[in-house]
């Protein structure tokens, strides 16, 4: 196997999330919990966000990240946690531009 396939220090978003907060930053964590069919990036992707609006990693090829940081910022506020699902069958998904043909769940949630 082939290192290039491991994150480093420098891009790991859990580590990114950690030196964030660290330096005094709100952050939300928003993770890949379910896929069907053709979804861009696996289960266990993850994607950091500050309350700036800031982000580091991906949880699906660029497709709905969008959306995702506008959520995460309003988690980050109120606190709450947010499941979000897009997906080809729903119309929010094709004005995101997930458009790949599958679906995905992402949990949203603040840290710390």
């Amino acid at each position: 196997m082939s290192d290039s396939i491991y994150l480093d220090e420098a891009r790991d978003p859990l580590i990114i999330a950690e030196t964030w907060m660290k330096d005094g930053k709100d952050v939300a964590i928003a993770t890949v919990v379910e896929t069907w069919g053709s979804a861009p990036r696996p289960v266990g992707s993850h994607l950091v966000i500050d309350a700036g609006g800031n982000f580091h990693g991906s949880v699906s090829g660029g497709c709905v990240e969008g959306a995702v940081v506008t959520e995460a910022v309003d988690v980050i506020g109120s606190g709450k946690a947010k499941m979000l699902e897009f997906g080809v069958a729903d119309e929010t998904a094709w004005q995101v531009g997930l458009s790949c043909g599958g679906r995905i769940k992402v949990y949203v949630e603040r840290l710390g």
